[in-house]
C-alpha cells in the first residue's frame, strides 16, 4: 500500500523514528513541525497533490492540535476530508473523546508500539479507499446528487422526478461538467446508455425465461 503522509510533531526526534519505520512499508512521510506549516501543506498542496493522510500532535507549539484538526474539517474540498490520526501523551479518555468529535479518524496514546501505529494506518487507508470507490457512484454539484446506480437525483435534499432519457442526459452533461458538449454528441452518449440498460435488461429476462423452462 504505497501512501503519501504528513505528519505535524514537533518531537523531531519522534518524527524522524516514524518516518524511517513507516518508510519501510512504502509509506512516504513528510514531516513538519508545527501546525501552521502543516495548514500551509493542506491549503497550498506542492503540486496539487494532497496527503493521504495527516499524523497530527496535540501538543503543538503554535496551535492545539485540536483546533488543528477543526481547522482542517473546515476547509472546503478534498483538503477537508483528509484522514486524521491524532497522536497524544495526555491520558484522559475525555481528550480522545474531543478529538474524535471534532473530526479525528482515530486517536493513538503515547508511548505507541510502531506496529499498532502502522495497522492504524493501515486500517483508516482502507476505510478510505472503500469509501472512494463508493462515492465515484454519486456526484455532486453544490446542492445537486446524482446516484448513478439508483439512478435518482436531489437538489437540496428534495428528489427530483426525472425521466430515464433526462437523467441519461444530465449524468452525460455532469460527467463532462465545464466542457463544450454539441447537442448530437450528447444525444449519441444518452442513446448508447439506453442501449446498455435495455439489452441489460432483455439478458435478464431471457435468463429468467430459460431458468422457468427448465423441465424439473
Amino acid at each position: 500500500m504505497n501512501a503519501q503522509l504528513l505528519m505535524i510533531e514537533d518531537d523531531h526526534r519522534l518524527a524522524q523514528m516514524v518516518v524511517q519505520y513507516l518508510g519501510q512499508s512504502a509509506l512516504q512521510v513528510e514531516h513538519v513541525d508545527t501546525a501552521a506549516a502543516g495548514l500551509a501543506r493542506l491549503t497550498t498542496p506542492e503540486g496539487g497533490q494532497l496527503p493521504d493522510l495527516v499524523i497530527l500532535d496535540l501538543m503543538l507549539p503554535d496551535i492545539d492540535g485540536l483546533e488543528v484538526c477543526r481547522r482542517v474539517r473546515a476547509l472546503t474540498g478534498a483538503a477537508g476530508r483528509v484522514p486524521v490520526l491524532m497522536l497524544t501523551a495526555k491520558g484522559d479518555p475525555m481528550d480522545r473523546v474531543i478529538g474524535l468529535e471534532v473530526g479525528a479518524d482515530d486517536y493513538l496514546p503515547k508511548p505507541f508500539e510502531p506496529r499498532e501505529l502502522l495497522a492504524r494506518i493501515r486500517a483508516i487507508l482502507r476505510r478510505r479507499e472503500g469509501g472512494a470507490q463508493t462515492a465515484n457512484h454519486v456526484m455532486r454539484f453544490g446542492s445537486l446528487e446524482i446516484d448513478r446506480d439508483a439512478r435518482t437525483v436531489s437538489v437540496a435534499g428534495q428528489t427530483a422526478d426525472l425521466t430515464s432519457y433526462q437523467f441519461d442526459l444530465l449524468v452525460t452533461l455532469a460527467e463532462r461538467a465545464g466542457r463544450v458538449l454539441t447537442r448530437d454528441r450528447s444525444w449519441r452518449r444518452c442513446a448508447a446508455a439506453s442501449w446498455r440498460r435495455s439489452t441489460a435488461r432483455s439478458t435478464c429476462t431471457w435468463g429468467a425465461s430459460a431458468r422457468r423452462s427448465r423441465p424439473t
